[in-house]
């Protein structure tokens, strides 16, 4: 009896340990690295829609998953299995698998950043949102061409670019086209606030006019310096209800960003954006203003220059006048220049 006692023993001592081992290598599976990859971390994408096979397929992918039976059987114990949350998922090197489950399963996402200036039509923006965004290009050119979006944010088809305030954001991955023109709602309540409106008002401007004339400026300079007191030179011409004879509402209405050079017969284009033939601001902006040069038209330097040209050295500076004589003398260096240099468009 007491040998069977102590067989029975060392069998229940044996299946302790086996168990204790068997507990062991699932605790050191689920709470050890579950990634299988050299390099500090991985970007995992999940799309709206997609079920656990996807995921785990995704993962493999990155190598971020050492062992899909017990990846599948933990996803079924916390219940992630029907629960999917699409999103963009930072996944670092040396994440256990339980850390990896919980992550997906709170939708523990990692922004996106995004950063656009310098856009000259909606297609670009649309074009910028649908190379980092879920959503591609045409989902957002959809609905930034939209009548009624842009009506429901207060916008037309002509001033709905200005909209927008460019800078650096960070959106989730997954969204959506409608819920980046509420975000930019809110982001741009937050730029006109009562300091830069009592500025536009003094001005006589609306929001949507100081992007217009905003819009203006930043395609006549690459210098910021100059754009205050090119401002201050619109802001004197719509005083006194001279044309703006801007260059660049021509080439926009010709269609025309690259030309380098305007000439007479593009002054008699029938276009509500030719500024030569018509006063007062055009219909909308002509590209979307980045904010220092909304500022550059609120803060515009305040004098009594009517009339400026790009100087003849090319520098990107220009030369200010006071009377259409002055005008004429600077006018006519820089077109010699042009001429020397062969740019006659």
């Amino acid at each position: 009896m007491a040998k069977r006692g102590r067989i029975i023993g060392g069998a229940a001592l044996f299946l302790l340990l086996v168990a204790a081992l068997a507990g062991f290598w699932a605790w050191r599976k689920l709470t050890g690295p579950a990634t299988d990859f050299a390099e500090q971390s991985k970007v995992l994408y999940i799309p709206r829609g997609a079920d656990l096979d996807v995921v785990v397929d995704s993962l493999k992918a990155l190598g971020a998953l050492g062992d899909e039976e017990a990846f599948r059987w933990l996803c079924t114990q916390k219940k992630y299995t029907d629960r999917v949350k699409p999103g963009r998922y930072r996944i670092p090197h040396g994440m256990s698998m339980n850390t990896l489950v919980n992550r997906l399963r709170s939708g523990d996402q990692e922004p996106v950043r995004v950063t656009f200036n310098g856009i000259k039509r909606l297609p670009e923006l649309a074009g910028k949102l649908g190379r980092v965004l879920e959503p591609d290009s045409l989902a957002f050119l959809r609905v930034l061409m939209d009548g009624d979006a842009q009506r429901q944010a207060g916008y037309t088809a002509e001033t709905f670019i200005a909209a927008f305030v460019p800078n650096t954001y960070e959106f989730w991955w997954t969204t959506t086209p409608e819920q980046f023109i509420e975000r930019m709602g809110k982001e741009r309540t937050t730029f006109w606030n009562a300091e830069r409106k009592a500025k536009a008002k003094a001005l006589k401007l609306s929001s949507v006019e100081v992007a217009t004339l905003a819009s203006i400026v930043q395609a006549e300079t690459v210098k910021r310096s100059d754009a205050p007191r090119i401002a201050g030179v619109y802001l004197n011409r719509l005083r006194i209800g001279m044309p703006l004879q801007a260059d660049p509402t021509l080439k926009f209405a010709l269609g025309l960003d690259s030309i380098s050079r305007v000439l007479h017969k593009d002054m008699e284009v029938v276009s509500p954006y030719n500024t030569y033939k018509n006063t007062g601001l055009p219909p909308g902006p002509i590209n979307m203003p980045e904010t220092s040069m909304i500022d550059a038209v609120l803060d515009a330097e305040k004098h009594d220059f009517l009339y400026f040209c790009a100087r003849a050295d090319l520098s990107g500076y220009s030369d200010f006048a006071k009377t259409y004589d002055q005008h004429l003398v600077n006018a006519r260096k820089y077109q010699r220049a042009l001429n020397e240099r062969g740019i006659l468009r």
